[in-house]
């Protein structure tokens, strides 16, 4: 039954979503048309913003049927139209925040692509904003009057335990100390006869698990929560298959292990259940998202550098013998071997001599960097200082063998003298630039470079990369750890 009112308050969320959005949609026209003298607001100068053609209702319409439906599957792939249950409000608003800000990105690339002429920036702009502002106030009015009812025992579902010891214990603890999740535990069933535990948190315990099938009969359970030893999980298979009987859920709390780094989730391969344990688990559409940032930043910068690519070329060519660009084998993503590209700095041949080095000692001491800087050409020293040799790498970037933001690539050499923690950085895509590059690079030590990667995988948000970025043109500019 509850699973049908689920579907059903999933359903009504879509139709309040696409209301809300429509809403806004008719609002922003009313400004386009009503209002044209303060849509006149010209900021840019000699650029149309808006014109006087407002185009047909028509146009309009059929736009707002894309936009909505674009808009509401966005946040369906972002999880807001989950249950609610367990989850906190600002992860619904960030997840409203992401899918709002992927429909800004789609919506106007469409525009741009299919030249809707008939649509101002200024339209669509404030249709997107206001839309957005609109779906975070209904979001968080919903999210109240819903925690607000369970707490005064509405949406309820009644849970049974199967489980009395210490972890089943914490379980219902955490349920008894959130009345808004909507839980009511009818009772908790022992997993071993004989112990004689009569209370679990305050909760009876009324039966064994050869009474479960009579405590299902005898009373209305809409879900069964197996929170049982590992070592006890090979003797509640009959009991899992009497719950699938009679049609109750089943949830399993999957305790295996204790992880220290490593985060645990579900998936299925052809009606197989799986678990599986990742040190990183970053959300997909943020993955997405990051990628789809990395081929337009990395593009329209090849694009708008072209020129200046081209003149560091023509001065590397000209100044010293050897090819224009540095060619060399680093390890990206989960240890991928690719070629990364690098104006030529030094003189032909010096990687020979610098290829084996003490990573832990070696590129730390000043005869190194003297002997290093006696390869380097003198345009060589000018492109290392601003770090412009570097800009090659957006052809990596666009091509996905890097991301603008990651721990930087490293050679395979080097990747022999890892300890194992070391490892990890292996787990995100390689970048351009990440918190080594901006704290210093060459005066931070092996250990602590290490360390500020993994601090970089363990917090990653597609804000913390933006965060990166921006602190990144400072470092360049005052050529920190640079030689």
């Amino acid at each position: 039954m509850l699973k049908e009112q689920d579907a059903v308050v999933r359903r009504l969320m879509i139709v309040f979503d696409m209301a809300v959005i429509a809403a806004a949609f008719f609002l922003a026209y009313a400004f386009r048309t009503r209002f044209h003298s303060f849509y006149s607001f010209d900021l840019i100068p000699s650029q149309t913003v808006i014109g006087n053609d407002l185009g047909h209702f028509s146009q309009y319409v059929l736009f707002l049927i894309f936009a909505a439906s674009l808009w509401c599957y966005l946040l369906h792939k972002n999880g807001v139209y989950l249950s609610w249950r367990l989850r906190r409000a600002r992860m619904i608003l960030w997840n409203v925040s992401k899918a709002s800000g992927l429909a800004f990105l789609v919506l106007g690339a469409s525009l741009f692509l299919f030249k809707f002429a008939f649509m101002s920036r200024l339209f669509f702009i404030v249709f997107v904003m206001t839309g957005f502002v609109f779906l975070l106030v209904q979001k968080i009015f919903v999210f109240i009057v819903m925690h607000e009812a369970r707490r005064r025992g509405f949406n309820y579902r009644q849970l049974l335990i199967v489980g009395t010891g210490r972890r089943a214990e914490m379980f219902l603890r955490n349920v008894h100390n959130h009345p808004e999740w909507g839980f009511r535990v009818i009772g908790a069933v022992e997993d071993e006869r004989g112990r004689g535990i009569e209370l679990v948190d305050g909760v009876s315990v009324i039966g064994d698990l050869k009474d479960l099938g009579a405590i299902l009969h005898r009373e209305t359970v809409d879900e069964v929560v197996f929170i049982v030893p590992r070592l006890r999980l090979q003797h509640i298979e009959n009991a899992i298959h009497e719950c699938e009987t009679e049609g109750v859920k089943v949830t399993i709390a999957v305790d295996l292990f204790d992880f220290e780094i490593a985060k645990a989730s579900a998936s299925e391969l052809d009606g197989m259940p799986l678990l599986s344990l990742s040190s990183v688990v970053p959300n997909t559409w943020q993955l997405l998202a990051k990628r789809i940032m990395d081929i337009a930043i990395s593009g329209l910068l090849i694009i708008f550098l072209s020129p200046i690519l081209a003149v560091i070329a023509i001065l590397v060519k000209i100044t010293s013998q050897g090819p224009v660009f540095f060619k060399q084998e680093r390890v990206g993503l989960n240890k991928r071997r690719f070629i990364l590209y690098k104006f030529r700095t030094m003189v032909e041949g010096a990687q020979k001599d610098l290829s084996q080095v003490d990573i832990y000692k070696e590129i730390y001491e000043p005869d190194w960097k003297r002997k290093k800087m006696r390869f380097v050409t003198p345009v060589g020293k000018f492109l290392r200082k601003f770090s412009l040799d570097e800009l090659p790498q957006l052809f990596n970037v666009y091509l996905g063998h890097m991301s603008l933001v990651g721990p930087r690539p490293t050679l395979p050499g080097e990747v022999e003298q890892y300890e194992s923690w070391h490892r990890r950085r292996f787990c995100m895509r390689p970048g351009l630039t990440c918190l080594w590059q901006v704290n210093g690079r060459r005066d931070v030590k092996f250990d602590d470079w290490m360390k500020m990667d993994l601090e970089y995988l363990d917090d990653w948000s597609l804000w913390l990369d933006l965060k990166i970025l921006i602190k990144t043109i400072p470092a360049v500019f005052l050529s920190h750890g640079a030689y």
